[in-house]
């Protein structure tokens, strides 16, 4: 796995109208399938044309974040959140305003001196970002967005830490599925869909979902990683391999051809069981037209919508495998 590639993707961005990670991984999918945009930032690659069925794989590649609501002088900004965000780690987390020019600002945070022992969790409406400058009304406009200033980093061996692999995990898990596969002999049309706006409600998956009317379809996403302070119910295992999504709103056909390969070629994996909703782009592309057979794979996460959120690798190669299987043997 070209590792080099997951940085590009975890280090660019993608929020808004802002696309530099789309256009890391239009470069890539380009190499090996016909790409094409679909609205101004969700990104179609077909590696495989002219069979009767498709087979469509997503994976979201925008980013939480914030935008600008007012610029209030003296170098400071106040902002809205675009997407999910923990206001609990926000004071004195740096970010980037994508103004007229980037500038780097951090979220304000009162001196504990000065806190008067006051513990409570500030709502985003109570912090402000400092600029540190005096010409940031030149500079800063409402309605600027706003990403987290994060580098990309290994940890322990095969644990990488980064900005948004929510969901570039994902999107990096398809490119090199499509290096894998673009040059096999595969019976059914393959479609990448690294759509928009997952964030903000699975805006992308719903309309290119229904644009592209695929036989069947797979999402890959993230999901809860364990923790000290997670329940192990409700998370997986860093480097137990995919996570395979079981769910009423899922298909049963899909699910149980991934947990048989999964079985069958040894690739390490585990389950993660939902009672409804998978809060992933699989529930929409479900509901596409009249309904498209749905499977979920997914990655574990920690420190989800954070500047260092933390995945395997290991894992990566687990959905990786999965796919390249599942693609190779087709759709009946």
């Amino acid at each position: 796995m070209d590792i080099k590639l997951l940085e590009k993707l975890s280090n660019a961005v993608s929020i808004g109208h802002i696309d530099s990670a789309l256009k890391v991984a239009e470069s890539e999918l380009s190499k090996y399938s016909e790409v094409s945009r679909f609205g101004e930032t969700s990104l179609i690659a077909k590696i495989n044309k002219g069979k009767d069925k498709t087979l469509l794989l997503d994976a979201h590649i925008d980013e939480v974040g914030f935008i600008v609501t007012k610029v209030l002088g003296q170098g400071f900004v106040r902002v809205a959140s675009v997407g999910g965000n923990d206001a609990r780690i926000l004071p004195a987390t740096p970010v980037v305003i994508h103004g007229k020019e980037d500038i780097t600002a951090v979220f304000a945070s009162t001196p504990p001196h000065l806190a008067g022992g006051d513990k409570d969790v500030k709502s985003l409406e109570d912090i402000l970002l400092d600029t540190g400058r005096k010409d940031a009304e030149n500079i800063v406009s409402p309605g600027d967005l706003v990403t987290y200033k994060t580098t990309f980093a290994p940890l322990g061996e095969n644990v990488v830490s980064g900005k948004s692999l929510d969901d570039r995990a994902g999107v990096f898990c398809l490119i090199e599925l499509a290096k894998r596969i673009y040059n096999k002999d595969i019976n059914c049309n393959v479609t990448i869909l690294l759509s928009e706006a997952e964030e903000l409600g699975t805006r992308g998956a719903v309309t290119a979902a229904f644009a592209l009317d695929a036989d069947e379809a797979i999402a890959i996403d993230v999901s809860f990683g364990n923790a000290p302070d997670v329940s192990a119910e409700h998370s997986g295992k860093l480097g137990g391999g995919a996570m395979i999504g079981i769910s009423p709103v899922l298909s049963g056909a899909v699910t149980n051809k991934i947990k048989s390969i999964a079985k069958e070629k040894n690739i390490i994996h585990q389950f993660e069981v939902m009672g409804g909703r998978t809060s992933t782009d699989a529930d929409v592309i479900s509901l596409s037209k009249s309904g498209i057979p749905t499977g979920l794979l997914s990655i574990p996460l920690r420190s989800m919508h954070t500047p260092c959120e933390v995945i395997n690798t290991k894992d990566l190669e687990s959905v990786i495998s999965l796919l390249e299987e599942y693609v190779l043997g087709g759709i009946a």
